[in-house]
């Protein structure tokens, strides 16, 4: 008897308007995946859609009934799965990562134990995640950053015209260490002529400061700056490491742009193969998503899932970033549990 496939609508909300460069909402729609084998034991899945990578919560729906046929009756089979269902439907692939999170966790529940284990990571090595704050007002942000006090490493988006009045909103209301993000909302001379501001303000990371396609604007940034530069947008798979490799220090890495856990231990060991930082981001999704991507963090330099801790109506326990450490879960599989 064939897997069966289900789905849910999860409609998410922030605790404030989440605000980048490319614009924000305080509403999120995302798709709650189940997989269910003849035993009734179920494996679940999240897909954060984003128009950015050309999906929507519709398109993600639609995908369904291509991909369900193709489970077959085997969870385990998960390279041959995952085979099938690009084959079928490329692309799709915050569709293809919420299949894949369903059926790890179904593999991890049918064998009692938790994906990070059933890796063989050692869930302590995990690095502290980052909180963000989103671009607002200097009233707001000043706001944001004493509600995230329990926090160690803030993240604060840019690449709007206020990025001079943030920073030092951001730099007055605490010293913590700042890492930014400017969602391809600057151009390589503009990036270059911040860095020295970027380093009077203590900011550690730079992450996307240039549109995807520009990769000779972040190898001029990378040769200006003396802080890793990380390329989000401008690294979807693994097959777009090799172009970065002497452009940038590091990817970052979600299941909502790689299309599968598998897809994502591809990329660590790709990226770790060049000599390349590792990071693990996010989209605005449930403990479910979040826990997806948790079960790695051992494996790379910098977390950044702090997309359930921004809710305020997060359905889901699972994984979690209490004063920014992450906390894997011992129950099977991801560990997740409904509210």
């Amino acid at each position: 008897m064939n897997l069966r496939l289900s789905t849910e609508i999860l409609t998410l909300h922030t605790r404030h308007p989440f605000i980048i460069a490319r614009g924000g909402n305080s509403e999120y729609r995302t798709l709650m995946v189940k997989i269910t084998d003849h035993d009734g034991v179920e494996g679940w899945g999240e897909a954060a859609a984003t128009k950015f990578y050309g999906e929507t919560l519709e398109t993600v729906q639609a995908s369904m009934p291509v991909y369900a046929p193709l489970l077959g009756d085997d969870p385990f089979q998960l390279e041959a799965i995952e085979a099938r269902l690009i084959a079928a439907l490329p692309g799709n692939a915050a569709a293809r990562g919420a299949i894949s999170a369903a059926l790890h966790d179904l593999v991890g529940k049918r064998l009692g134990v938790p994906l990070w284990k059933y890796w063989g990571l050692d869930r302590a090595k995990a690095p502290r995640s980052t909180f963000t704050i989103g671009i607002d007002t200097p009233e707001m942000i000043r706001k944001k950053v004493l509600e995230a006090a329990e926090y160690p490493i803030l993240k604060v988006k840019l690449g709007s015209n206020d990025d001079m009045t943030i920073l030092r909103t951001m730099r007055e209301a605490t010293d913590r260490e700042l890492r930014v993000d400017a969602n391809c909302g600057w151009t390589p001379a503009h990036a270059i002529a911040m860095l020295p501001v970027l380093k009077e303000f203590g900011v550690t990371v730079l992450e996307q400061p240039v549109v995807p396609e520009d990769l000779d604007g972040l190898a001029q940034i990378k040769r200006a700056a003396q802080i890793p530069i990380i390329a989000d947008e401008s690294c979807v798979t693994s097959g777009d490491i090799p172009k970065l490799v002497g452009r940038v220090d590091g990817i970052n890495i979600k299941l909502a742009k790689c299309g599968s856990l598998r897809e994502a231990l591809r990329m660590i060991a790709i990226a770790r193969a060049h000599g390349l930082m590792v990071m693990v981001g996010c989209m605005i999704e449930s403990s479910l998503g979040i826990s997806a991507a948790a079960h790695f963090t051992p494996l790379v330099d910098i977390v950044d899932l702090d997309g359930a801790a921004l809710l305020r109506d997060d359905p889901f326990v699972g994984a979690s970033i209490p004063a920014g450490q992450v906390t894997l879960p011992e129950a099977p599989g991801l560990g997740v549990a409904r509210r």
